[in-house]
């Protein structure tokens, strides 16, 4: 298995990363402990966590495989959203019995999606009990799991707190997410991607985007990982896996790993507005919004309603992924500057109609 340097860590990390949050019928220790061992057996040594994943089982399903791994082989990452510093102390510790571990490779400070929730970890002290847990040797190194834009996310790394950051890029939004890479590819931190495959997204979708393909690409899921890997900038990128099948297509990328030339990015960049057609490609260009509503990060849950999904879908891709619920949208005038200013001319009114909708408990058609 190929592996990367995370950061300046010194710690070489597999760069087909497990990320614990996507196990099939998560009751089921055993099965899934098995999977997450025929990982580990392939090669791969990252494997991320974090309480509440799988309906709060994904701790106790990785800490199941760590009992019949070589402990000093592995890396295990997992997360804390508290602010109060007692509170993230707490959840470390049931964290570390679940995993059956003493101590944590990359611990992140978790979901960071605005600044003032940054202040708050700070203020509410728990990024001093963290590091003090460090100080402790029950974290090795403290990351960030975040979905800030670059610039923002850029001023928060430049504190020097953290070794590395686990951020969500792939071939879909790129262009927005890039400056966040650059970012933390300029401080020479460790940089995991979550999300490599758009949430599923890709491979459910296959034929819409295949033009994610070049030629000597098997699949557009191989594509999609091998897009990911072709960033010198990350280090590892984590895959939700369901099957061992699926584990061994994603070896397989990292196995026969060659980067693609700067050309390839290039003609993904002009296909994207003809093959997405109605999908948003996260450009921003719509911003800023007279009454700060955060249009993108709309648009971008609103994909998965285009796809196919349900309205608690987009829903949970919107809490999740951004920490703002339909409710958002109220404050908004319709007045149609985002609209004027999309370079895809997204009928933009339309849509956030329709999560003003979602907010007054409407199941709206579109």
């Amino acid at each position: 298995m190929l592996t990367r340097e995370y950061g300046k860590t010194g710690e070489k990390i597999s760069v087909i990363g497990f990320g614990g949050m996507r196990f099939p019928d998560p009751r089921d220790i055993d099965a899934n402990a098995s999977l997450v061992l025929h990982a580990y057996r392939r090669g791969i040594n990252y494997f991320d966590t974090a309480p509440f994943y799988c309906k709060d089982k994904s701790e106790d399903i990785i800490g199941a495989a760590v009992r019949r791994m070589n402990r000093k082989r592995v890396y295990l990452s997992t997360k804390c959203m508290e602010a109060d510093g007692a509170k993230l102390r707490k959840s470390l510790e049931k964290s570390l019995k679940r995993l059956n571990t003493s101590y944590i490779d990359f611990f992140h400070i978790w979901c960071i999606v605005n600044p003032d929730q940054w202040k708050q970890r700070k203020k509410g002290g728990a990024v001093a009990a963290a590091m003090k847990a460090k100080d402790e040797g029950l974290i090795r190194h403290l990351a960030v799991s975040s979905h800030l834009p670059g610039k923002d996310l850029g001023k928060l790394l430049a504190e020097g707190v953290f070794e590395g950051v686990t951020l969500g890029y792939c071939a879909l939004n790129f262009p927005y997410r890039q400056k966040a890479l650059d970012a933390a590819a300029k401080m020479h931190l460790g940089v995991v991607t979550m999300n490599p495959l758009a949430g599923g997204l890709i491979p459910q979708h296959a034929k819409r985007f295949d033009f994610l393909r070049a030629k000597d690409d098997d699949s557009v899921v191989d594509a999609a990982l091998r897009f990911n890997l072709s960033q010198p900038a990350v280090t590892s990128a984590l895959v939700g896996f369901k099957t061992t099948k699926q584990i061994d297509q994603a070896v397989a990328v990292a196995e026969n790993f060659r980067p693609y030339p700067a050309s390839h990015r290039a003609v993904l960049r002009k296909k994207m507005p003809t093959v997405f057609n109605d999908l948003c490609t996260g450009c921003s260009y719509c911003l800023p919004c007279p009454v700060g509503v955060e249009v993108p990060k709309l648009m971008d849950a609103y994909n998965f309603r285009l796809l196919g999904g349900d309205h608690e879908r987009v829903k949970r891709r919107l809490l999740w992924h951004w920490d703002l619920t339909p409710a958002a949208t109220l404050v908004c005038t319709l007045c149609g500057a985002c609209e004027k200013r999309c370079t895809q001319r997204l009928p933009l009114r339309t849509r956030i109609k329709y999560f003003k909708a979602l907010a007054k408990g409407k199941k709206p058609r579109r």
